[in-house]
């Protein structure tokens, strides 16, 4: 633990003392990787996806995580709920209305289809299948390293076949260095989500009440943020964060039905199902910037190439927290649950609210601009709603809470890294917990003193360039996957050959 954060500290510094000169090589080098490798993340994206199809329709697929004879450890709807918390969390709410109709107004593809429909689908492009690929991938590969093999739960457990007994020394400095990484981009990640999250809040709170609150109410969604995480990491996967990411997808249920009742519900599953047809149909080209489902260098720079990066970064921490809650399933169960839910899920949530949000535009016959504020459209698009101090309540509350689950699954990996087991002692937890909580501060503050740069947005940029040795890393940890899957019966053969 202490390498990791002895290096956090180190970033630190040069953030205080040179703030702006930090978030401009930042800028720079986040530019640079999507810049060069954008079009390399496509493919990557694309050959993930058909990778995880193929196992599961193979014989691979009836393969368990675990012993042939466990059971599943949580019932569908809290595995469900807990992958999805973690995976995706808050940002359906701070996109739900914002990017379908930016897609909207500046169509990405060039094809005969509606706009609304174009942007429904490339939102679903964007929400979808790729995303998901790159969290199956890493924590089917650690699934097999932690559950089939007895290895520490840790990233560097997946290429463990690289190493042979005699290169023990090289294999500690390999996974030494992998860790670390892993460790460092999930800090950052948190970190910006949770400074980004409680921007959010306070943006919705200030149009609620039609002032600007102090800076200080941000600190003060931090601190109370990490401590509810902290007590939830505490209590365990079976109690705390199942519990709260079961109560995510109740509020996020409820206020979807909120939305689909009191809207044009035959226009938004016609525009659902159009827009996933076009969307299943289209994925290939769209998969590889092809021809007319080519947007361009610039829009995919600032959209898919930063969303790919941004998956690829959350895909160590999200993966392992995924295989860490799929023991006891075959691999075919969490392709499907893993790949197919969730989307679905994300998809019909943007038809609803991007759906309703297109008829809005429609009949005001114009658009200033109402929904660009990411922190804000939600709450504008919520205004034209009945029970408004109810819903702003729901969706404040449902922001609040899909923080916690981000952040306690996120300080329950990181212990199970440093404890090296997957039921981290309470010790690690703690001790993670309040480091998260006092790095968020931080850098909270930090943005506050430095109101010229925008620190919290180069803390996100940080994921960009961390991606990059993650999805090199994702290539061999393919190949060895592959390998692993194919001597899977001999493998737990030998092991029951030795434990007799």
């Amino acid at each position: 633990m202490s390498i990791p954060l002895g290096i956090l500290l180190g970033c630190s510094i040069p953030f205080y003392f040179y703030t702006k000169a930090s978030y401009d090589a930042i800028e720079q080098a986040s530019l640079w990787v999507r810049t060069y490798f954008g079009a390399f993340y496509l493919y990557l994206g694309l050959a993930c996806v058909l990778l995880l199809v193929a196992v599961a329709c193979s014989r691979w697929g009836n393969y368990k995580l675990g012993k042939p004879d466990d059971k599943p450890a949580f019932n569908r709807l809290a595995w469900i709920s807990m992958l999805y918390s973690a995976g995706m969390g808050a940002g359906i709410l701070l996109r739900a209305v914002q990017e379908p109709v930016y897609m909207q107004q500046n169509p990405p593809l060039h094809i005969d289809a509606p706009a609304e429909i174009i942007a429904l689908e490339f939102t679903f492009y964007q929400w979808g299948f790729t995303a998901w690929a790159f969290y199956a991938i890493f924590a089917l590969a650690i699934g097999y390293a932690i559950f089939k093999r007895k290895l520490p739960v840790a990233t560097s457990s997946s290429f463990a076949r690289l190493f042979s007994e005699k290169k023990q020394n090289l294999a500690k400095r390999f996974s030494t260095g992998i860790d670390v990484l892993t460790i460092i981009t999930t800090v950052f990640g948190l970190v910006a989500a949770v400074g980004l999250g409680a921007s959010q809040i306070k943006g919705g709170l200030n149009h609620l009440l039609g002032y600007q609150l102090d800076y200080t109410v941000i600190i003060l969604l931090v601190i109370v943020i990490s401590i509810l995480a902290l007590f939830s990491a505490l209590s365990g996967v079976e109690k705390g964060i199942k519990n709260i990411s079961t109560l995510n997808i109740y509020l996020t249920v409820a206020l979807l039905l909120f939305v689909l009742l009191q809207s044009d519900i035959l226009t938004i599953f016609g525009q659902f199902f159009s827009a996933f047809y076009r969307y299943i149909i289209d994925f290939v080209p769209m998969s590889i910037a092809l021809g007319n489902y080519d947007p361009g260098e610039a829009f995919l720079t600032d959209w898919t190439y930063y969303y790919w990066a941004f998956w690829l970064a959350w895909a160590p921490f999200t993966g392992i927290f995924i295989a860490r809650i799929s023991q006891g399933r075959t691999l075919r169960e969490i392709i499907i649950g893993v790949l197919l839910i969730p989307s679905l899920g994300t998809f019909f949530w943007f038809s609803a609210f991007g759906t309703s949000s297109f008829q809005m535009i429609q009949e005001w016959g114009t658009y200033q601009g109402e929904f660009d504020n990411v922190f804000t459209s939600i709450f504008k698009f919520l205004e034209h709603y009945p029970l408004q101090a109810v819903v702003n309540g729901v969706v404040i509350l449902l922001l609040v809470s899909f923080l916690v689950t981000s952040v306690d699954s996120a300080i329950y990996v990181l212990s199970m890294f440093t404890d090296k087991r997957p039921e981290p002692g309470k010790m690690h937890r703690t001790l993670w917990g309040v480091a998260l909580m006092v790095f968020s501060v931080a850098i909270v503050l930090l943005g506050q003193a430095r109101a010229d740069s925008d620190v919290l947005t180069a803390m996100q940029k940080l994921l960009i360039i961390t991606s990059l040795p993650l999805s090199l890393l994702l290539v061999l940890m393919i190949v060895l996957w592959l390998i692993d899957l194919w001597f899977w019966k001999s493998d737990t053969q030998k092991r029951e050959q030795l434990t007799k």
